[in-house]
C-alpha cells in the first residue's frame, strides 16, 4: 500500500480527486495517511476532516525564522512517514531539507504543459492568465517530480487541453482542472503505486 501525505494551501480540489478516486477504485493500492497545509482555512483541511483523514496546519506565520518552520515541515512529514508526497496546489517553497530527505519521492502538479509557463512566480491563476497573453491554443496541466528548482524535476505525466475563444483566466483554470489535473495526478499516483508494489 502506498502511504501519501497530499500537501495544499487552498481549496483541495486536486486532493479531492484523489480521495474519489481512491473511493471509487481507480486508484488502487494507495492510503492519504496526512494532509498538510500551510493556511488554517483552507477549505483542504475541511475535505480531508470530511474523508476520515488527518488534516494539519503548519503555517510560515506561527514560526519565528523560516528555518523553524522548515524543520517544522520536516517533522509533520516524518509523523505521517509516507512513501510519497503529493503537492496538490501547495504555495510554499519545499525547503531543501525536505527534498534532501523525500528525494525521489515528491510530486507536483502544474496547471500547464511544462516547460511552457512555470517557473518562479507561475502558479495559480497567474499561468492561465500568462497563457492567454501568449495566445496559445493548447495549454494543459502536467505531473513531475520535485527537485531543488522550480517546476524543474522529471515529468511524469501531462495532458493537453484546449484554449477557447472567450476564455477568461478563471474559465481556463476551471477547464485545466477538470480536463486534466484530476486526472493525471490520480493516474500519476497510480503509476508510482504499481512501482512500488511490483518492486516490494
Amino acid at each position: 500500500m502506498l502511504k501519501i501525505v497530499v500537501c495544499v494551501s487552498g481549496g483541495g480540489t486536486n486532493l479531492q480527486a484523489i480521495i474519489d478516486s481512491i473511493e471509487n477504485g481507480k486508484l488502487q493500492n494507495t492510503e492519504i495517511v496526512g494532509v498538510i497545509s500551510n493556511n488554517p482555512n483552507a477549505y483542504a483541511l475541511e475535505r480531508a476532516k470530511n474523508a476520515g483523514v488527518k488534516g494539519i496546519c503548519v503555517s510560515p506565520k506561527s514560526f519565528a525564522d523560516r528555518e523553524e518552520f522548515n524543520k517544522a515541515f520536516l517533522d509533520a512529514l516524518n509523523d505521517f512517514n509516507p512513501d510519497l508526497v503529493v503537492l496538490a496546489g501547495f504555495l510554499v517553497v519545499i525547503p531543501k531539507i525536505v527534498i534532501e530527505a523525500y528525494r525521489g519521492r515528491i510530486i507536483n502538479i502544474h496547471p500547464s504543459l511544462i516547460p511552457s509557463f512555470c517557473g518562479t512566480g507561475y502558479y495559480g491563476l497567474k499561468v492561465h492568465e500568462a497563457a492567454l497573453a501568449r495566445g496559445v491554443k493548447i495549454t494543459g496541466a502536467t505531473v513531475h517530480y520535485v527537485d531543488e528548482g522550480t517546476d524543474t524535476g522529471p515529468i511524469i505525466m501531462q495532458k493537453a487541453v484546449e484554449v477557447l475563444d472567450g476564455d477568461t483566466p478563471e474559465i481556463l483554470q476551471r477547464r485545466v482542472m477538470e480536463q486534466a489535473e484530476w486526472i493525471i495526478l490520480p493516474e500519476s499516483i497510480g503509476l508510482i503505486a504499481k512501482e512500488t508494489k511490483e518492486t516490494k
